[in-house]
């Protein structure tokens, strides 16, 4: 394999060359993907796409035919971090239904090929939105693609996850517990400093999260940034970044997308300073209240809760990204003070208060 760039494009996937602490085996690499996956005539070219600070993720060429491999990042983890195992049998399964999802093509456990377990998966055309605000798109292309956005998340939600043999993805009930439990761990395991606000959330959130048993399968991620919709329609094409799915509650998925009303960092996106009406936007209200109305809920009482509960866990997944920048094996140098998750904290604690 050999290293190729390609142009930035604001809406679709940037790839470059392969980082240089993310670096493959690439003939342990040839030779699997050419008795597992497919064994074209041309060469196999291997690029990184620039997004992504979780699992690494690469994009393999052979004359027009494209695949992307996703893989766990190198260096010690935090415990049942970066599982891509579980993205990759949450996607077989639902693209078997007919949910938009990549067709995935192998997975591979075996360590000693190029050094963490990985997936391979067919590469899809289509656009990515990584700035939320959409700009250059007319208000009625920006409403559509925020309703599409909406309709997926819904539709996940009502997919009958045992039928399609994800019965045994997550543990059922009391979703929200174990998961504050989960990340309080996952912080503590990546803490660098005391953040006055997430010593409080830690305090306050096991208390005030309804005791409530939805179960549906739980995406985990999800956002603008993590779905690629069609060339040039309003139409989600595939729901990606699967890696932190599980069993869990339908509602702390509609809390973490309107994350983005409060959120001010560019990254990971925000709406600050967008007039969302004239922009063709929803509001949070809106938005919630559609979501409601596609899943047969009058409202959904405690939301803020729910909300500030979200944005702690967001807090707690981007101190493990400020760690692992801060030694030198994630994806980008590592901020100065930590402020997405200072930023985050303090939000979380406002809404908690109102």
């Amino acid at each position: 394999m050999s290293e190729t760039t390609a142009a930035p494009s604001p809406s679709r996937p940037s790839v470059g060359a392969v980082r240089d602490n993310q670096r493959l085996d690439e003939v342990a690499l040839n030779a699997w993907f050419r008795a597992n996956v497919a064994d074209p005539a041309e060469p196999l070219v291997l690029s990184q796409f620039n997004r992504g600070a979780s699992n690494p993720t690469y994009l393999i060429s052979a004359g027009a035919a494209r695949w992307v491999l996703r893989k766990k990042p190198p260096g010690p983890l935090l415990a049942s971090a970066h599982q891509v195992d579980r993205e990759y049998r949450v996607m077989s399964a639902l693209g078997r239904v007919g949910f938009p999802v990549p067709r995935m093509r192998a997975f591979c456990e075996d360590a000693t090929v190029i050094g963490t377990p990985f997936y391979v998966m067919d590469f899809l055309e289509g656009r990515i939105f990584r700035d939320a605000r959409l700009p250059g798109l007319a208000p009625a292309e920006r409403a559509a693609i925020y309703d599409d956005l909406n309709a997926t998340l819904a539709r996940l939600h009502q997919v009958d996850f045992a039928a399609i043999g994800l019965a045994d993805f997550g543990r059922p009930g009391n979703y929200f517990q174990r998961q504050i439990d989960r990340w309080i761990k996952q912080y503590r395991g990546a803490e660098t400093e005391t953040i006055p606000a997430m010593e409080r959330l830690i305090t306050e959130l096991p208390g005030r999260v309804p005791a409530t048993d939805e179960v549906s399968i739980a995406h985990g991620d999800y956002r603008l940034e993590n779905v690629m919709f069609h060339p040039t329609e309003p139409r989600i094409i595939a729901v990606l970044d699967w890696e932190l799915s599980t069993l869990g509650h339908p509602l702390a998925d509609i809390a973490y997308g309107c994350i983005l009303y409060h959120s001010d960092s560019e990254s990971w996106g925000t709406l600050n300073g967008v007039d969302l009406q004239a922009a063709g936007i929803p509001d949070q209200d809106a938005y919630v209240a559609a979501y409601c109305r596609r899943t047969g809920r009058a409202a959904i009482p405690g939301f803020n809760v729910y909300l500030a509960f979200s944005m702690f866990r967001l807090a707690a997944i981007g101190q493990g990204v400020f760690k692992r920048n801060l030694i030198g094996i994630g994806n980008a140098p590592a901020s100065s003070d930590n402020a997405h998750t200072k930023h985050l904290a303090a939000t979380a604690c406002a809404i908690l208060d109102r």
